[in-house]
C-alpha cells in the first residue's frame, strides 16, 4: 500500500467525533493514580467504601468522590446491601481493558530493565 492510500484508508475509517470524546474522557479517568489504585482493589474483589477507604488509607469523602467520577464513567456500579453500598467493576469490558493495560505497563517495564527500551 502506498502513502496515498495509507492516508486515504486512515481518513475513510477515522472514528465519529463522539466516539473520539467519549473514548477520550475515559482513558483521562484512568489517568489518575487514585482512580487506577480504586479499579485494581475492585479488580481483585467487590468492596464497600469503607474498605476502599482501609485498602487506600484514604477518607470516606474522598474515595466517594473517587467513586463518583468512576460511576459516571461507567467503570464501576453499586449495589445497596442493607445500609452498605458494595462497588465492582461494571462489566468485563472495563476487567478487559484494565488488564491489558496492566499486561502492557508490564512488558514496556521488563523491556526497560532490560535495556531494550529509551
Amino acid at each position: 500500500m502506498d502513502r496515498e492510500e495509507a492516508v486515504g484508508k486512515a481518513k475513510t475509517n477515522m472514528l465519529e467525533g463522539e466516539i473520539i470524546g467519549s473514548l477520550s474522557k475515559l482513558f483521562k479517568v484512568f489517568g489518575d493514580p487514585t482512580k487506577i489504585k480504586i479499579l485494581w482493589a475492585l479488580n481483585v474483589h467487590e468492596l464497600c467504601v469503607l474498605d476502599i477507604c482501609e485498602v487506600l488509607g484514604m477518607t470516606k469523602s474522598a474515595v466517594s468522590h473517587q467513586l463518583s467520577t468512576l460511576k459516571e464513567a461507567k467503570l464501576v456500579r453499586a449495589r445497596r446491601e442493607g445500609k452498605e453500598v458494595y462497588y465492582v467493576l461494571d462489566d468485563e469490558h472495563v476487567k478487559e481493558i484494565f488488564e491489558t493495560g496492566i499486561v502492557h505497563v508490564t512488558h514496556i517495564c521488563k523491556e526497560h530493565q532490560k535495556g531494550e527500551r529509551k
